[in-house]
């Protein structure tokens, strides 16, 4: 596809889902030179929307479905849609469909896509000013692709944090250098088993073009990464990362040094300049990933939203624990909703005598009893904090690393972080 391609798509087109990536891909559309009249809006939570009811899409007959990443391609009348001819894309696909020159780096994993994203993106940048760092975290690819339209200067480097979701449904995108992080069990209320799971972030490499590096420390990445479909480059902290470029990185804990190894080799393999490599040691982190609240009265709290993993919350609370000294707890805030995750891997925490468990939300007793970890529960995750913040002492530390996602009580995972840091900051006063 191209520019030409791009706006010869089949009316109407549906977008279908109106979250950041539907609502980018509407603009693309739009500036692409389809007018209201050749453009459907679909979500069945989005009274913006022009329908909120399939069967009354279904009638309009599209011919061009964008599905957001949220949405399930399994989803049968869009199943339906598809049998019956329509054509299937996606933002990602709009815009990879408008690349020309750029060089394309794309990362995926349960754990750490994030994080390896920024740190690569901060070389990126250093290299060329324009490039785009985005896809999943943050800014919708769309977004670059509506630069490209309105004639800006192509970026040298397109850096893009690629889900399970996107990588279902991105047909043409075509990557120089990826990358594979962490996996771990995680979506298994979308997918039929941890082995599709898995699969679907190991379609990354069948668009590769050169090189896919995976974490080493890994097991189930350097396992499924025998099955890639290019060429495999496994590096860790430990084999990749001397103790001198250990102590550079700005950001804390074994995981994170993994996270630098995966996008440092990145760098190097793409041909970033050695200026542009020194740059990424000044990474200092993401908001909502193990973020740094502030000190409270001697309490410490933590921010980490961003975590609906266990191996997230696992390797949370390891690095929190540090911080903790005999005597003294760390108040582990547990919950949200359910995605069908795994919680009996959080038993390993219960003969850890500093931690102290508090449940909170939708899936709050459900994560009390599947962990077998002993605390009070709470409806909220407001609730949850007016306890903890009446029994903390000097010394504590508060995490808040719920493992369960934000839907059931805010939008997304940086609404439900910033509920948790105002009300810190309003303790405060």
């Amino acid at each position: 596809m191209s520019q030409t391609s791009l706006r010869n798509l089949k009316t109407p087109i549906a977008v279908i889902g109106l979250g950041k990536s539907g609502n980018s891909a509407l603009n693309l559309l739009k500036a692409a030179g389809f007018s209201n009249g050749d453009l459907l809006t679909y979500d069945d939570k989005d009274l913006t929307a022009q329908f909120c009811q399939a069967a009354d899409l279904a009638a309009k007959n599209p011919q061009t479905l964008v599905v957001s990443p949220g949405v399930p391609l399994a989803t049968p009348w869009i199943q339906k849609l598809i049998q019956s001819g329509a054509h299937l894309t996606s933002e990602i696909t709009l815009t990879a469909s408008l690349l020309t020159s750029e060089k394309v780096i794309g990362i995926t994993g349960s754990v750490g896509k994030s994080t390896v994203t920024s740190i690569l993106g901060a070389g990126a940048v250093a290299d060329d000013e324009n490039s785009f760092v985005g896809g999943n975290l943050g800014t919708p690819f769309c977004h670059y692709g509506l630069s490209i339209l309105s004639g800006k200067t192509p970026a040298k480097w397109v850096v893009l944090e690629l889900s399970s979701y996107q990588l279902e449904n991105c047909a043409g995108l075509v990557l120089d250098f990826s990358a594979i992080t962490f996996l771990s069990p995680n979506h298994l209320e979308r997918y039929e088993s941890l082995e599709q799971y898995y699969n679907t972030k190991l379609k990354i490499t069948q668009m590769t073009k050169n090189i896919c590096v995976v974490n080493q420390s890994s097991p189930d990445a350097v396992q499924f990464s025998k099955l890639a479909s290019c060429p495999v480059k496994l590096v860790n902290a430990q084999h990749n990362l001397s103790d001198e470029q250990k102590q550079k990185i700005a950001l804390i804990g074994q995981h994170n040094h993994d996270n630098f190894a995966v996008a440092q080799e990145l760098g190097k393999v793409a041909g970033f300049k050695p200026a542009s490599l020194e740059q990424m040691y000044h990474f200092k982190g993401l908001s909502h990933r193990l973020e740094n609240v502030g000190v409270v009265n001697g309490v410490t709290y933590v921010n980490d939203s961003k975590a609906t993993a266990m191996d997230s919350v696992l390797v949370a609370t390891e690095g929190c624990l540090e911080k903790v000294s005999a005597n003294h707890t760390l108040h582990l805030l547990l919950g949200g909703k359910d995605k069908n995750l795994p919680w009996e891997q959080l038993s390993i925490l219960k003969d850890e005598k500093k931690i102290q468990p508090v449940f909170f939300g939708a899936c709050g007793d459900l994560a009390k009893e599947k962990s077998k970890l002993n605390g009070p529960t709470f409806k909220s995750l407001n609730a949850a904090l007016d306890y903890v913040l009446s029994v903390e002492k000097t010394g504590d530390v508060v995490l808040l690393s719920p493992g369960g996602t934000s839907l059931d009580e805010f939008k997304n995972f940086e609404d439900r972080g910033q509920f948790f840091t105002k009300k810190v900051i309003r303790f405060a006063k």
